[in-house]
């Protein structure tokens, strides 16, 4: 289990962490990589990793369908929005690896979500080897 810290810029924002992933995985590993991410107002994603459009769209999407300021959480935090949008995108992904490399589609990479920046996150990356 290895484990990689990000420090995000924005209040929400997706960071696209593929490469700092893929970078703990030994040439030689082939099996499954969990992507977990230690927070509860940040999630893991797999999407499109080429056009940065993208990302914003994501996030003005789920801005859309889950408004800031309305959540009995957020007279504790003002954060509800955050945990709500983290819950329905989940904390973790799990992709398959040969060889060292995450068999991701051509466009697909992985992405640190941010719902509640800025902020360090903590993403733990657990590999699973395969049973012959």
């Amino acid at each position: 289990m290895k484990t990689i810290t990000i420090r995000t810029i924005k209040k929400e924002e997706i960071i696209d962490i593929t490469d700092k992933v893929e970078e703990q995985i030994p040439k030689d590993f082939s099996g499954i990589c969990n992507v977990f991410v230690r927070h509860a107002t940040a999630a893991i994603i797999i999407n499109e990793n080429y056009d940065p459009n993208l990302c914003e769209d994501i996030i003005n999407c789920l801005d859309k369908l889950i408004p800031q300021g309305i959540w009995k959480h957020d007279k504790i935090d003002k954060n509800g929005a955050a945990h709500i949008k983290a819950a329905i995108l989940g904390p973790g992904e799990n992709i398959p690896v040969e060889k060292g490399k995450l068999k991701l589609g051509r466009w697909q990479g992985i992405g640190l979500a941010e719902l509640d920046g800025p902020r360090e996150r903590e993403i733990i990356i657990n590999l699973s080897q395969k049973f012959k």
